[in-house]
């Protein structure tokens, strides 16, 4: 046959190899390809055989790879035809047509269980070679690739699955409500775990399953004998699919990894499952279902199944213990990696150092860390969850794409040596020709060029992984001699310790012999102390760079006599040095976090995430994180825990975001009082159902909650108070709610705010919300605690006086009935925008201000709020202006910062203006951060080390002698301008 023949037949053949292979022996080549000639010929297929004789790009590749594969070669000249189909389809469209068929084979009424086995093997052969020679052809991608690896075997699983169910309909042993959808409702569930969950499924993978069924699922006739029943399906279910016939098999499959494989049946039901899984589940399993996907049987069941263990598997924070599994393992994969060159004869792709296992790995151990948090990380697929790390911050974008890279690099290799021989195995051939064959495979001229890529592949990943993973400090890190057994100081180690920054290192040493003695409960395990041991060192380093090293230690002890358990906080720290940094800071400077973090060790996890100090806690920011945090029907006292925790949680990441500078004090002011208006929302929420489940709801009942004070003025710190004020209204004749235990409504809403303040404000074992202050409702402590709107309105206009007004000036409604909360917004500036006599109103507020100096001194110049010139004066200052009309148009503002600077310049001269802005600006600062960290008065004698370096800072200021200058003078400042403005004699 000419040339320009077989080219013509060529260009109808619908593979376009881009890839050019060279084979090992091309005369051996030549011969494999005109046996698969013949092999046509003698199945009646001439124009395949005419284009195999022909000479061409497509003929060569086919040359190739049958020549680098016995196992492709040998399906090619048993099923010829395969390849004949490609004159008429795409790979692609030919996939879709088998996925088609194998969808519908169960509608075959003929079809008996031995022909079904046949016909998904024939399948599963056409297909296999199909995805194969499109993957070296580089007609299709890795990442296509697995994916219709992963298609073909949830297709054929859900074959034999509908097959298995209609069968056992036939036979009386359920009755399904679809015979041409036998899944549905029939309460089969069957996950795919693994590279199957992920659709990652590699050439020659067995596919794991888990069995599970919902035994009140309608298909069931007899629950009591439905486990007998699945498991049996379960068991002809593996037959059909891995069983070896003349036609081969369609997918090894492994059910190994059930609830305790060893002594549970294949089909568990999925009450007995979740049981097990929260009482007993293991941290691999946790892993491991990751992964987890329904891919065959009762999808809906198997999404309900799966959604009832999002809490197992997504741990809202990390318990550090749970990943001490992670950490063994972590050693174990360690364990084996030597130094030098990477042998690339024999190497394992998969488990072998710098593999894909390691790449595996490291997103899941972070998945398990941070999933519960961010949902954005609860992906199955190992390649976009690397880019969702990436864009969380947890790796660069240099990680990101050098992993995967290389993850897809070394994903190819697995499936070269798989379509050698169709064999599960992850290893690199031993010999030179077996090398030389996998590296033409993949398109390289020769073993040394493909050696040379593998290495440099696996050197990457193990750099990474060891950026990622492998920062645990030695006992030794040349800082010197550190022996802390005995009972005797030695004195290298004093020594050692003197160098460090330490200047009682007697004691120190003491300090430590104790834990290491184990008389805390946290080092009472030789584990504990272990890590401990190995943790010693970076501890002591960090510590002695806060400048009061011993005090800092010290605190350190005794967060440590108050801890349950120390695994998690050792392994945390040791797999984090900034983090231990971090906590070195809170200990030298911080106690007030520093007692956060001794009761609430789970605080820790937020600490973790890269992009805490990227990210603004803003409104938005903080009501996403909240919703996640309580998704899912919860029981009351559970809401009201998860918000606790949730509330505890957060403002120790608020503080320690001001802690670091990456927010300033007035953005920690709003970020704080957000905080306080969501979670005090949500917790009205649950109050007011809770309440009504018992009492019912008064016809047109509404409920508006009024911040006050520095929740209304959004100026809240870590150490505040909330000041609140209940208001209701509800239908004119209604006279008492409609459920079982009926309340009048006065009743009725002073009962139900009690709930609310016992809610926010009594302490349980997850803390207390917030500390109430509900004295300035009207009346004060005299009035009821809930107040009808009318009665507010009434006592505002006709009772209210002057400094209840200047309150009312921070007023804001931060949660309640959307109506009612608008109208009590607009009462609000209403009553504030009534005229008042301004002189009188200034005199009032001068002699309120001398009252409080008279009854209230203060402590010292630190006592910021109550020194004259302070807080107390800015503040009385903004409130005067606001009922007196004297600051500038504009939408109303609560917040003193913004009243100050917007005050009328009739009222105040810019010069004066500015001046009091600077104040509060200083002033607010030195007091988040002196609320942050202390949970006492500041005592200029004995400040806490480092908490002078922060408040520095924060006033970015030189030195503390200047700082005290400066308070001196801008309080003296402002006390000129208070008596300016509230007490000259003014028009």
């Amino acid at each position: 046959m000419s040339r320009a023949a077989a080219g013509r037949v060529d260009t109808h053949w619908l593979l376009k190899p881009t890839a050019s292979l060279a084979p090992l022996d091309e005369n051996r080549a030549r011969l494999e390809l005109a046996e698969i000639a013949a092999a046509a010929r003698e199945e009646g297929l001439p124009r395949l055989a005419e284009f195999l004789a022909g000479n061409g790009a497509a003929q060569d590749f086919l040359a190739a790879v049958f020549d680098l594969s016995p196992f492709l070669r040998d399906t090619a000249r048993r099923r010829p035809r395969i390849l004949d189909g490609l004159f008429d389809m795409t790979v692609e469209a030919r996939l879709k047509a088998i996925g088609t068929e194998i969808d519908q084979v169960h509608l075959t009424e003929a079809i008996s269980e031995s022909g079904l086995m046949m016909e998904l093997r024939q399948w599963k052969a056409e297909a296999h070679l199909l995805i194969a020679l499109a993957d070296l052809a580089g007609e299709a991608e890795t990442k296509l690739t697995v994916r219709r690896l992963s298609d073909l075997a949830e297709a054929c699983t859900r074959a034999a699955v509908d097959f298995l169910l209609r069968d056992a309909h036939g036979q009386g042993k359920l009755k399904l409500p679809d015979l041409d959808n036998p899944s549905r409702q029939s309460g089969w569930i069957l996950l795919g775990m693994g590279k199957l969950g992920a659709h990652e499924l590699n050439f020659s993978s067995d596919i794991d399953l888990v069995v599970f069924f919902d035994p009140e699922a309608s298909a069931i006739l007899d629950p009591l004998d439905a486990t007998e029943l699945f498991s049996r399906l379960t068991r002809r279910l593996v037959r059909i699919l891995q069983d070896r016939t003349e036609n081969g098999y369609v997918f090894r499959t492994d059910l190994r990894l059930r609830p305790d494989p060893g002594s549970t049946p294949l089909a568990i039901p999925v009450e007995a499952a979740l049981r097990y899984y929260e009482a007993r589940g293991q941290n691999w399993e946790r892993a491991a279902m990751i992964k987890a996907r329904p891919v065959a049987g009762d999808q809906a069941a198997g999404g309900a199944f799966l959604k009832e263990l999002q809490p197992y598997i997504w741990r809202k924070y990390m318990d550090y213990a749970a990943i001490a599994d992670v950490h063994s393992i972590k050693r174990q994969i360690h364990a084996h990696k030597g130094h030098g060159q990477i042998a690339v004869k024999g190497h394992n792709v998969k488990l072998g150092r710098g593999g894909i296992r390691e790449i595996e790995f490291f997103v899941q151990t972070q998945q398990l860390i941070a999933g519960g948090r961010f949902p954005e990380l609860r992906g199955r697929e190992t390649v976009p969850m690397l880019g969702q790390l990436a864009a969380r911050g947890w790796i660069t974008a240099e990680a990101r794409d050098a992993l995967a890279r290389q993850y897809w690099f070394l994903r190819r290799v697995e499936h070269a040596v798989q379509m050698v021989a169709d064999e599960q195995t992850h290893t690199l051939p031993e010999d030179d020709e077996g090398l030389e064959r996998i590296a033409r495979m993949l398109g390289f001229a020769d073993a040394d060029a493909f050696s040379q890529a593998f290495r440099a592949s696996l050197q990457q990943v193990e750099r990474h992984y060891a950026a990622l993973f492998e920062t645990a400090p030695e006992l030794s890190t040349g800082i010197g001699n550190l022996v802390f057994t005995g009972d005797v100081d030695d004195p290298d180690t004093l020594q050692t310790l003197h160098g460090l920054g330490f200047q009682r290192p007697s004691d120190i040493c003491r300090v430590i012999r104790g834990w290491h003695f184990g008389r805390y409960r946290v080092t009472q395990s030789a584990e504990a102390r272990e890590r401990l041991t190995e943790l010693t060192p970076a501890l002591l380093r960090s510590f002695g760079q806060t400048r009061r090293a011993d005090e800092a230690l010290i605190r350190f002890d005794e967060f440590l006599a108050g801890l349950p358990a120390g695994i998690q906080l050792f392994s945390l720290l040791q797999s984090n040095p900034a983090l231990l940094k971090l906590l070195a800071t809170i200990m030298g400077a911080a106690p007030r976090l520093a007692a956060i973090i001794t009761r609430r060790p789970h605080v820790f996890d937020g600490l973790l995430d890269p992009a805490l100090l990227t990210e603004l806690p803003d409104r938005a920011y903080l009501s996403g994180r909240l919703s996640a945090f309580l998704e899912g029907d919860r029981a009351y006292e559970d809401v009201l825990d998860r918000l606790r925790i949730f509330a505890s949680e957060q403002k120790f990441l608020i503080g320690v975001r001001l802690l670091a500078g990456s927010i300033d004090p007035a953005r920690a002011g709003h970020a704080f009082s957000d905080l306080a208006d969501l979670t005090i929302e949500a917790a009205l929420r649950a109050v007011t159902t809770e309440f009504a489940a018992r009492h019912g709801k008064i016809a047109g009942g509404m409920v508006s909650l009024l911040g006050m004070g520095k929740l209304g003025s959004r100026e809240l710190t870590a150490g505040s108070d909330v000041d609140l004020i209940l208001l209701y209204d509800h239908e004119a004749d209604a006279d008492e709610s409609d459920g079982d235990k009926p309340l009048a409504p006065s009743h009725y809403y002073t009962r139900m705010t009690q709930r609310l303040i016992s809610a926010v404000s009594a302490p349980t074992a997850e803390g207390v919300l917030y500390e109430l202050d509900l004295r300035l409702r009207p009346s004060g402590n005299k009035g009821p605690v809930a107040t009808h709107i009318d009665a507010f309105k009434k006592y505002q206009r006709e009772q209210a006086w002057t400094w209840e007004h200047m309150a009312l000036s921070r007023a804001r409604a931060i949660a309640g009935d959307a109506s009612l909360c608008s109208e009590v917004e607009a009462e609000v500036a209403a009553v504030l925008g009534q005229p008042r006599d301004a002189a009188k109103v200034r005199s009032e507020a001068a002699e309120m201000r001398a009252m409080i100096e008279a009854e209230k001194p203060p402590r010292d110049l630190w006592d910021i709020k109550l020194i004259p010139g302070g807080l107390i004066d800015l503040e009385f200052i903004a409130q005067v202006a606001v009922i007196t009309g004297q600051v500038e148009a504009g939408p109303r503002s609560t917040g003193t910062a913004e009243i100050l600077s917007r005050l009328a310049p009739r009222f105040a001269n810019t010069a004066v203006r500015q001046d009091l802005v600077d104040a509060y600006a200083l002033y607010l600062a030195l007091t988040q951060m002196t609320r942050l960290c202390l949970t006492g008065a500041f005592e200029r004698d004995d400040v806490p080390p480092g908490l002078s370096d922060l408040l520095l800072a924060v006033t970015d200021l030189p030195d503390f002698g200047v700082l005290e200058a400066h308070l001196k003078e801008t309080s003296r400042k402002v006390r000129t301008d208070f008596d300016l403005l509230l007490r000259a004699g003014r028009p």
